[in-house]
Parts: C-alpha cells; sequence; structure tokens
C-alpha cells in the first residue's frame, strides 16, 4: 500500500487577492499527514505560491498532478488532496443546473479556475480498491465534487434530504440579468434586498454585482482577532483577468470565453464546453438553424461578442477553437454544464470535506495579527480534532466535531461531507 498525497496553498502575495494562512495550513497538514498518517515525505507533492523553489499552483499544474496521482493509483492506495486559498462560485447561466445550480471553483495563482466538473472527472478515474479524500478550505466549497452524496450539509439537498432542483425554462426562465443570474442567486439577492428586476442593463448588473461581492466579503465572526474572507469577489477576479490580459473591458458575462483564450487546453472542461456550444450557437444562429442550446440573456450576448471579436483577430479560427472542439458533450450536456438537473449517485471512491457550505465563506483567520499564526479557521478545526482523538476517527465524526469547534469559536461556516454511505463511515484518511 502506498500513500500518496498533493498539497496546495495559495496566497497570492502582493495581489488583490492576498491571503496569510494559506501556505501555514499546508505545512501543519504536511506534519500531521508524516507524523500521525505514516505518509512518506518524498510522496508528499507541495505547490504553493510564495516560494518559487515549489511547483508552482498554477490550474494546468494542480490539474496535471492530481491526474498523475489518480492514474498511477493501484488497489489498497491511500491518496489525499488538501486545498487552501480562495474559491469563487459562478451561476450556472445557461443550460440546466448541476446539483447546487452553481459552478464552485478553487482559484489557483494563475486565475486558471478549477470547477466542481473538473473534480467529478478526476474522483471518476479513481481505481477500485483506492479512497481519495479531498479537503477543500476556500468558499463556496459545499459540491465541489458535482454530484457527490451530501452527508452532512445544506448546499444540495432540500428538506426530507432530496435534491434540490432549480426550475428552469419555460415561464420560469428569466431573461437578460435576472437569467444569468439563475433562481438561485436572483432570490438570494432578493433576500438582501436587491430588485433585479430593475436592473436588466450591465450597469446596473455591475452595480448588484458589487452588493454580492461585498455580502461574501462579511465574514460572520464573534471571536477576537483579524478574519478575512477566503471568497474572491467577482470584482475583483474581473479586475485580475483585465490586468493579465490588457483588456479593459471584460465582464463577469465573458469570464469563461476569456479563460478559454488565456489557458487554452488548460482551461477548465467546464470552460471548453461553454465555449463548444458557444461557437455551435453562433455558427447555428448564421445559417437560420435552431438552437439546441438555450443560450440567453445578458451573458449570451456578451460572450458571443467577445468571440465574435476575438475569432476576427486569429489567423486559424480551427486551430484556436481546437481544444473546445474536441471537448466531448454527452446527450446530458444541452450546454456546458453537465449532467443538469438529474440527481445521480456515483459509486464514488472519493470523499470531500468542504470548508463550508456553497453559499458560504471559509475563514483566513489571523488571532494574533502575526502572519505567521494565520491559518484557515477550518483547517485549524481539523488539527484540533485530531489532536483530541488520539485513535482513528470516521469521516463522519471528524466533520461533525469540526463544525462544534468552529461554532465554538465563533465561526458561522458550517463544514460538509460529500460521499458514499460507506465513506461516511469509514476511517478518515487511513
Amino acid at each position: 500500500m502506498t500513500k500518496k498525497a498533493v498539497l496546495v496553498g495559495c496566497n497570492y502575495p502582493n495581489s488583490k487577492a492576498e491571503l496569510h494562512g494559506c501556505i501555514n495550513d499546508v505545512n501543519r497538514v504536511f506534519r500531521s499527514l508524516v507524523d500521525r498518517f505514516g505518509f512518506h515525505e518524498s510522496d508528499i507533492t507541495i505547490l504553493i505560491d510564495t516560494d518559487r523553489s515549489y511547483m508552482q499552483p498554477t490550474g494546468a499544474n494542480i490539474k496535471r498532478v492530481l491526474k498523475k496521482l489518480v492514474t498511477d493509483a493501484r488497489p489498497g492506495d491511500v491518496l489525499f488532496f488538501h486545498y487552501s486559498g480562495h474559491g469563487v462560485r459562478l451561476p450556472a447561466e445557461i443550460g440546466e443546473d448541476d446539483d447546487t445550480g452553481y459552478d464552485e471553483c478553487i482559484v489557483p495563482c494563475d486565475m486558471n479556475l478549477i470547477t466542481d466538473d473538473d473534480f467529478r472527472e478526476i474522483v471518476n478515474k479513481v481505481p477500485s480498491g483506492v479512497t481519495f479524500t479531498l479537503i477543500s478550505d476556500s468558499c463556496h466549497s459545499g459540491g465541489l465534487i458535482n454530484n457527490a452524496k451530501e452527508q452532512i450539509g445544506e448546499s444540495t439537498q432540500a428538506a426530507g434530504g432530496h435534491p434540490k432542483v432549480v426550475k428552469r425554462g419555460g415561464a420560469g426562465f428569466r431573461e437578460g440579468l435576472t437569467g444569468f443570474l439563475s433562481e438561485k442567486i436572483h432570490g438570494a439577492l432578493e433576500d438582501r434586498g436587491i430588485d433585479l428586476h430593475k436592473s436588466g442593463h450591465p450597469r446596473g448588473h455591475r452595480a448588484h454585482l458589487s452588493q454580492q461581492d461585498d455580502h461574501y466579503q462579511q465574514v460572520n465572526y464573534d471571536g477576537e482577532g483579524y478574519v478575512k474572507s477566503r471568497a474572491l469577489p467577482l470584482s475583483t477576479f474581473v479586475d485580475i483577468l483585465k490586468q493579465k490580459t490588457g483588456k479593459d473591458d471584460l465582464d463577469v458575462g465573458n469570464i469563461r470565453p476569456t479563460l478559454f483564450d488565456m489557458f487554452g487546453q488548460d482551461s477548465s472542461s467546464k470552460v471548453k464546453k461553454f465555449v463548444k456550444v458557444l461557437f455551435q450557437t453562433m455558427h447555428n444562429e448564421n445559417d437560420g438553424e435552431g438552437n439546441d442550446h438555450h443560450l440567453h440573456g445578458f451573458v449570451s450576448a456578451l460572450a458571443q461578442q467577445f468571440m465574435k471579436h476575438k475569432l476576427d483577430e486569429v489567423q486559424d479560427t480551427d486551430e484556436y477553437l481546437k481544444p473546445a472542439l474536441e471537448t466531448p458533450l454527452s446527450e446530458n450536456d444541452r450546454a456546458y454544464a453537465g449532467p443538469g438537473a438529474a440527481w445521480r449517485v456515483f459509486s464514488d471512491r472519493g470523499v470531500l470535506l468542504s470548508g463550508c457550505q456553497s453559499d458560504q465563506t471559509s475563514a483566513d483567520a489571523n488571532p494574533s495579527g502575526d502572519k505567521n499564526d494565520a491559518y484557515g479557521a477550518m483547517s485549524n478545526a481539523l488539527q484540533m480534532v485530531l489532536a483530541q482523538n488520539d485513535g482513528p476517527i470516521t469521516n463522519h465524526e471528524l466533520v461533525s466535531q469540526m463544525r462544534k469547534i468552529l461554532k465554538k469559536q465563533g465561526f458561522s461556516q458550517r463544514p460538509g461531507l460529500y460521499c458514499t454511505d460507506y465513506n461516511a463511515k469509514a476511517v478518515f484518511i487511513c
């Protein structure tokens, strides 16, 4: 039996997104894996963005080492992944929603988002007889493995244990900005007194996006010391993309085609699916054919405008679009959004421990004010539970105890557990 791990920490130094506790989390988890769980140091791959002597946690690097981790595994092996950094979620604005209605993403240091569908594709390749434990101490991390069974949490299930289904299409489908924001986020913003019916235009969109960003930067914490949200504001994300691309006309509506333009083959499979459907839709419209993909409203207009300009600029459109056009779409991929609202329970070998729920923020805490003491609130709670339990502890017990500790410390974030019934009762890691 081999035990292998990948640890990722993104502090985003000297940027608008800077955090303080993520590298400290990686160091503590590393020592725990070696001292408590018997991992060999040589079998632990570390990616951090504060030291150039380490592999940098770019989107391509993270996906590459995770894929290698899985493809090299053999029955009986133990696999582990820990991520500390920003999270972001993009509304699933076209086609049918997934299990939460959003694309939950982690934010690598180069902003090449890794989505819940990417993690689903990786977990689906885990060999039989192998268990893969994933921890994401980031905001909006509930549901980060798309369509995994929710054991502890409130991100994907409604009352009674049934999956949440977001109604789309027909009279219930809102055009323009409200369509883009989807039923879920529309309701959430209305709950905070934001009326989207009055702002179906880009200027109104940016104003209300700013209000949404402000909401997720407020960490509900009753304790002492400094805390910061590990939710990357969409407005900040767009500003960083503007700096990287030199394009001042970027908006949230063309994030996905921009990511494809920047990273191509290395971009998220969900981004490539989006661009493929976008191109097919534009092609069908030009030919006067029907559109089976249901691209609507404000986002579609911005994305198509971006794509038209880009295709006019490139010399070889076939080569430019090749990564997207070669990405397969299943029958259920009515847009880029994967299996849609259908509830599918896989024979999962993945176990996800999320730092919070899909609609929550995870805290980057710094009680003493010294950056050397900073940590992720969830990662710190994990270490506390392990210290209090000398022997084995099940995944369900671990998450339940972390919830109690965080609540006692004054944090409102609620960690989640996503896995099969069997793995919920299984021992954490090994």
